[in-house]
């Protein structure tokens, strides 16, 4: 009798061969308190935390989404917006980056003004031109504080060719737009690796505000 202690394969096990879960690394930064953590705590487990300490160095957290018939995980990567938090981890997280999220508080006009050096040290760091990037604006349920217009936002994202969003990772009827973030760069990335690395984010002067719709939790929508 041959020996290893296996269970020969019973009549009803699987032979389909075992395909590895592809894995995208999106990295979220911003200034201190603009909401990186509850973006991510919304997307990735559908709840927004009662209480957040600020995120020293990195952390991360996974969603493994279905699109086209393919798994996908998407590992987001949520970042100290501190300095004396960053150093030590800073080129840490730019490494294998496959798309970055730019966040700002639209209650708040230094987020904003700050998305500059957030850029900068992005290419920096040598963040490739393919790598696709989205502008979200946080805090939008809080219509009676914002400093940070549409109008300005969009003329913003235009000039660096991303995407934007309007959202707020507190409000739960907000939670489709939170979602259609991730999904969009999630979909974007599976087109471009099909494509062969093929750039497809858009030409200049495409940036616009996308609104939630009404399937973008559907495991095979793609929102943008």
């Amino acid at each position: 009798a041959a020996g290893g202690g296996g269970r020969p394969p019973g009549p009803d096990s699987s032979l389909e061969p075992y395909v590895q879960t592809r894995i995208f690394k999106i990295i979220v930064i911003g200034d201190s308190n603009v909401g990186k953590t509850c973006l991510t705590f919304r997307f990735c487990g559908g709840t927004f935390p009662d209480k957040t300490e600020a995120t020293i160095g990195v952390d991360f957290r996974e969603k493994t989404v279905e699109i086209e018939g393919e798994r996908i995980k998407v590992q987001v990567w949520d970042t100290a917006g501190q300095e004396r938090f960053r150093k030590s981890m800073v080129e840490h997280y730019y490494r294998n980056v496959h798309a970055v999220v730019f966040v700002y508080d639209v209650t708040k006009m230094t987020s904003f003004t700050n998305l500059k050096m957030w850029i900068e040290e992005c290419n920096g760091h040598a963040v490739p031109p393919l790598v696709p990037r989205v502008l979200v604006g946080n805090k939008c349920d809080l219509k009676d504080l914002i400093q940070v217009p549409s109008s300005m936002a969009l003329k913003f994202a235009d000039a660096h060719n991303m995407l934007l969003f309007e959202t707020s990772a507190k409000d739960p009827k907000e939670s489709q737009n939170v979602d259609a973030i991730f999904m969009c760069l999630a979909c974007r990335l599976k087109a471009q690796r099909s494509l062969l690395c093929r750039d497809l984010e858009g030409r200049p002067g495409q940036a616009r505000r996308l609104e939630p719709t009404h399937d973008a939790n559907s495991k095979n929508s793609c929102p943008c």
